[in-house]
């Protein structure tokens, strides 16, 4: 199974490991599918919820059945429309259907921790001195390269081709070694960079982080977005609020009734926050959360937003968590 609690197997892989047929397979991961969480060992999404759906005996409703089937696209797109035409539907007898597909768990392994720890060394640390922060590169596994004094042994008995040859490893060297102190240069200009534009952040916290784009840092620092984009890849940092992925910094920006933004990861954080607070034996819904969020931030956000923010931290539905209590 995948974190996420798919079967990544197939029933003819299984049937080989297993000596048998692969029907015999099919009979027996259909029960397998049944167990808790329901949904388990699905190939993908659409089985995963189809099988929930029989599983509360939804599944005699065919409409139901039918936008699971084939239609999750249109409804994760937004398409309505041609839905509402193609069922004669109007607008609350499709919500209805909304609600409970999205009442069903798509991930029904996220809730379950699995694999190896991953232990991080930051390649920067970000310290607070005085009111600046201070950026210091962690260059301890970087090799200190110079060339090797054999490379300046006397070359008058070779030939002009052994020169050329010599000349040419050593243009090499001397490239190789410019480019990894080149490499650090960027790396600290893009760190000097999302200091100024995250400043809140490396102040207060999480809560605190601001909208911000690739390109922001591009144009700051004059350098292409590619760059920037494989400088900030699986490069991390350590802050005065713990170590995060230099990709964490850019995130997108949900604009509020006083016509600023905050950060979609300022949500996040806000929301697992709320959760984390809440009472076990009455968990918070989605839509509480959304009206939790609209008092602190004074932002509009619907429902759905706060379930995908919700299922992107691995939190399960309030359903699930009072059940799991």
């Amino acid at each position: 199974l995948s974190s996420s609690g798919y079967l990544l197997a197939s029933a003819e892989e299984l049937a080989a490991l297993a000596h048998c047929e692969p029907a015999a397979v099919a009979e027996v991961l259909e029960r397998v599918q049944l167990f808790d969480p329901v949904g388990v060992a699905a190939r993908d999404a659409r089985e995963c919820l189809l099988i929930q759906i029989k599983n509360l005996g939804y599944d005699r409703d065919p409409i139901l059945r039918e936008l699971v089937e084939s239609h999750l696209e249109d409804l994760e797109a937004k398409r309505y429309k041609p839905l509402l035409k193609k069922f004669h539907l109007d607008v609350e007898e499709l919500r209805e259907y909304l609600d409970i597909i999205q009442s069903l768990d798509p991930l029904p392994g996220s809730s379950f921790g699995g694999g190896e720890p991953t232990y991080v060394s930051p390649d920067v640390y970000v310290y607070k001195m005085g009111n600046e922060f201070v950026i210091l590169l962690n260059e301890d596994g970087l090799p200190q390269l110079q060339l090797s004094s054999l490379a300046q042994m006397d070359m008058d008995s070779a030939s002009e081709k052994e020169k050329e040859y010599c000349a040419e490893k050593m243009r090499s060297a001397s490239w190789l070694i410019k480019s990894l102190y080149q490499r650090q240069r960027t790396l600290y200009k893009v760190m000097e960079s999302i200091v100024r534009h995250q400043r809140p952040f490396f102040e207060e916290g999480v809560t605190r982080l601001a909208p911000l784009i690739l390109k922001d840092i591009a144009d700051d620092i004059g350098m292409h977005e590619s760059t920037v984009s494989r400088i900030t890849t699986s490069k991390y940092v350590a802050t005065p609020h713990g170590i995060f992925e230099l990709k964490f910094f850019f995130n997108s920006g949900l604009e509020l009734d006083d016509g600023s933004q905050v950060g979609s990861e300022s949500v996040k954080a806000l929301i697992k926050k709320f959760i984390a607070e809440e009472d076990p034996k009455n968990p918070l819904s989605d839509e509480r959360i959304g009206e939790m969020l609209k008092e602190r931030l004074k932002v509009n956000i619907a429902r759905r937003t706060v379930a995908k923010y919700r299922t992107a931290l691995d939190i399960p539905s309030s359903s699930r968590r009072k059940e799991h209590f």
